[in-house]
């Protein structure tokens, strides 16, 4: 694996590779690098989870991070994102980072450099990392992917995150379906729509996705939401015995799920975020495994 750029360069062997190095990390197994290596961060969009997951991730395999904003750096002078990420790697970062809001963006630089890079969501398109953690918090929970049900609720059309995990999940035998406003519906992503009422009652894992108001030419999502598409206390229960709650932030606590679900014995959504680390560490390890 040279690049992490989108999980359809990724097959099923690949995906459970990946899990299975993230179990080892998790059993105390972690990697680290004794020589100096640096990451490069670029991340151009706003981002909580993931700059600091990777942050976290990085510092404990023992790498050193250069911390790259578009505020602070020669983009807003004009330089090219490519000519960013060939200074980085030519000062010695072995590793870079991307979050960039133009789709397959990184692709087209990834063709062209020779360090490896991580794609951290590039806009509507791919959003790998994030899908590969996903992945791995239902591993732990199910321990197989072959015929379990999952549905993916709320802006699927503007969604990396529902386009990726989408492919994986299908990928890996599981059940697909989708609960969306019609207008955000996505018929390239998928056909398989259902009513939410539909969707608690059938799937083993409900994954919610927040109002993408920053794509959007309006903010008047809100209104109603909760009691249309979002997942209601009453609507929790009525979800099956085992079934989990997933959500890959950040999330509008009374808009797609009321408040009190977010911390529900049902929900992983802070397990989410813990495994953000550790399959971070097992995808950078991967990426560098000859430096080790």
């Amino acid at each position: 694996m040279k690049h992490l750029l989108s999980i359809e360069d990724l097959s099923s062997e690949d995906i459970h590779h990946l899990i299975w190095k993230a179990e080892a990390i998790e059993r105390g197994d972690a990697p680290e690098f004794t020589k100096k290596i640096f990451a490069a961060n670029i991340f151009l969009e706003p981002s909580t989870r993931t700059k600091n997951s990777f942050v976290v991730a990085e510092r404990r395999l023992g790498l050193d991070v250069l911390d790259i904003s578009s505020e602070d750096s020669s983009l807003t002078k004009g330089e090219s994102l490519y000519d960013t990420v060939k200074t980085l790697y030519t000062i010695s970062a072995s590793l870079c980072i991307v979050r960039h809001s133009q789709n397959g963006i990184l692709r087209e630089i990834a063709n062209k450099v020779e360090v490896p890079i991580i794609n951290a969501g590039d806009g509507t398109g791919q959003h790998p990392t994030q899908c590969l953690l996903d992945l791995y918090t239902i591993h732990q929970e199910f321990g197989t992917f072959e015929g379990l049900k999952v549905a993916i609720i709320g802006d699927i059309k503007h969604s990396r995150v529902a386009r990726s995990n989408s492919e994986a999940l299908r990928k890996l035998g599981a059940e697909v379906y989708f609960v969306s406003k019609p207008e955000w519906q996505d018929e390239g992503i998928a056909e398989n729509y259902v009513s939410i009422d539909e969707a608690v009652e059938l799937a083993d894992v409900v994954m919610l996705l927040r109002i993408q108001h920053e794509r959007h030419d309006h903010s008047s999502e809100d209104q109603n939401y909760l009691q249309s598409y979002g997942l209601t206390k009453e609507r929790e229960s009525r979800m099956n015995k085992n079934s989990i709650i997933m959500h890959p932030g950040p999330f509008n606590r009374g808009v797609e799920i009321d408040s009190d679900v977010v911390d529900s014995p049902k929900s992983r959504i802070f397990k989410q975020v813990a495994n953000g680390v550790t399959m971070r560490m097992a995808i950078i390890s991967e990426l560098l495994k000859e430096e080790l």
